[in-house]
C-alpha cells in the first residue's frame, strides 16, 4: 500500500502489556513486537499549557506511535477524506500512525506528557507541513 493509499482506519490503537505491582506498573514497549515497527528515535513534548495543541503535520516515510505518558490529550487524524479524533488518557495504551496521515495532537490536559516513539530519525525532508501541500501529495 503506497503512503498516499493510507486512511484514517489505518491507524490503530495498540493497548500495550501490562505488568502489575504493588510497587506500580510498568508497560515494555519491543520492536515490531508491541509496535509495528522498530523504533529509531523517541522522544517526548511536555510543558504544553492546557488545551493547547501541537503537532499539524503528515511524515511520508515515518510511522509514529503516541502514548499519554501522564495527562490527557486528542489526536485528530486526516486523511484527506476522513476525519477521526482519538483520546489518549492511558499509559498502557499508545496510537500507531502510518506514514500519510496528518495528524495534530490537540486538548492537552494540564502536565500532559505525550511520549513519540519514531521509525524514523529526524529527517526534515520528510515532514509535511503545510495542509495544502498534504492534500497534492495524497493525490
Amino acid at each position: 500500500m503506497l503512503n498516499r493509499d493510507i486512511t484514517v482506519y489505518d491507524c490503530s490503537l495498540i493497548f500495550l502489556r501490562k505488568i502489575e505491582d504493588r510497587a506500580g506498573n510498568l508497560s515494555p514497549i519491543e520492536n515490531s513486537q508491541d509496535i509495528p515497527f522498530d523504533i529509531a528515535r523517541v522522544f517526548y513534548i511536555y510543558d504544553i499549557p492546557g488545551g493547547k495543541d501541537r503537532g499539524a503535520h503528515a511524515h511520508k516515510e515515518c510511522h509514529q506511535f503516541l502514548v499519554a505518558a501522564s495527562g490527557s490529550f486528542s489526536v485528530m487524524l486526516d486523511d484527506g477524506r476522513n476525519k477521526k479524533v482519538v483520546t489518549l488518557n492511558r499509559p498502557y495504551m499508545g496510537l500507531h500512525i502510518p506514514p500519510g496521515i496528518w495528524a495534530a495532537e490537540i486538548d492537552f490536559s494540564s502536565g500532559a506528557i505525550c511520549l513519540v516513539l519514531a521509525s524514523h530519525k529526524y529527517k526534515e525532508s520528510d515532514y509535511i507541513r503545510e495542509y495544502e501541500e498534504y492534500i497534492k501529495f495524497k493525490k
